[in-house]
């Protein structure tokens, strides 16, 4: 790879190396980049050897253990980004890597789906006692506030349960998330609608993966990365693609490359925002094609300076 300043850009897509064979996205981004004239290397982010400054963009896609290692991590995203450009960017990633962004998102006017933090050195019971003042509900869910792929999330319906596994996350100085379930996930799943820079290109649909609140063993799978999901695609109803459009108007920093907002529906119908991936999402490119290149149009038009261009 002849780097920066050459004819074509140079791209980082950039992973882990336990992600590399999981992320199905991978090849058809790095084809549509190639066929868009860039040059791009697949490298993994804590990869010592690494030389980031021989590439014009870095380009976030499955670094998914950063939940382990976030501080790390984040650490990473400030060192790279005095190298090349990072996207998303550094001051993106380190604000949506914490789920605490929902009350800002919230404060801020999106419909969001109620949530309750409990922070150490909070006790995890009283954390549940005052969710539950609040939000006097048969099912809830407990997950970490720093955390990707649904591992370490549980749907409960007793208390002293939620506050057990509620202390075990603040044990380890991880706080925590609580929320209703909101049960018309179980018919509808969830919305997961994905812009690149700003555009709507796709959504699909998540089936249910929460299961009965009688089981209270954290979801996991083999890899230990991400839980299995049901993917199919999935036309968006007007009034989720209106929320999902609020949701990037509030974000607090520049429009992202790429974004994939996951909504699901209250009790009354509406939808709320669930989750908002800016650091690094599955964007489905099998469910919808042409994705990857509406990618690779996106980050070609982000990228290649007047130098480039003829």
């Amino acid at each position: 790879m002849s780097g920066r300043g050459s004819a074509k850009p140079a791209i980082a897509l950039v992973t882990v190396h336990a992600a590399r064979a999981l992320d199905e996205d991978l090849p058809p981004l790095q084809a549509a980049l190639l066929a868009a004239g860039a040059q791009v290397q697949i490298v993994d982010w804590d990869d010592p050897a690494a030389c980031w400054s021989q590439f014009d963009l870095a380009l976030l896609r499955s670094t998914w253990d950063y939940t382990e290692r976030l501080h790390e991590f984040l650490n990473w995203t400030e060192r790279v980004s005095r190298l090349t450009t990072l996207r998303n960017s550094a001051q993106t990633i380190r604000w949506n890597t914490d789920k605490h962004y929902l009350d800002e998102l919230h404060r801020a006017g999106v419909a969001v789906v109620p949530s309750v933090f409990v922070d150490p050195p909070e006790e995890g019971a009283r954390g549940v006692e005052r969710f539950l003042a609040r939000f006097p509900t048969s099912e809830f869910v407990v997950k970490p506030a720093v955390g990707a792929g649904s591992r370490d999330t549980l749907r409960l319906n007793r208390a002293d349960v939620a506050a057990a596994h509620a202390q075990r996350l603040l044990n380890a100085n991880r706080s925590v998330l609580l929320q209703p379930y909101l049960d018309r996930v179980d018919d509808y799943g969830e919305t997961a609608l994905i812009f690149f820079d700003g555009r709507f290109s796709h959504a699909i649909r998540k089936g249910p993966m929460l299961g009965p609140a009688a089981a209270a063993a954290p979801l996991s799978n083999n890899n230990g990365l991400f839980v299995s999901e049901d993917i199919t695609p999935r036309v968006p109803a007007a009034d989720e693609l209106q929320v999902a459009q609020a949701v990037l108007a509030t974000i607090p920093c520049e429009m992202p490359l790429y974004a994939r907002v996951d909504l699901i529906r209250d009790q009354a119908g509406a939808p709320v925002l669930l989750e908002l991936e800016l650091t690094e999402p599955s964007l489905f490119f099998a469910q919808a094609p042409g994705a990857a290149e509406r990618l690779a149009q996106a980050v070609t038009e982000h990228l290649i300076p007047l130098h480039f261009r003829t």
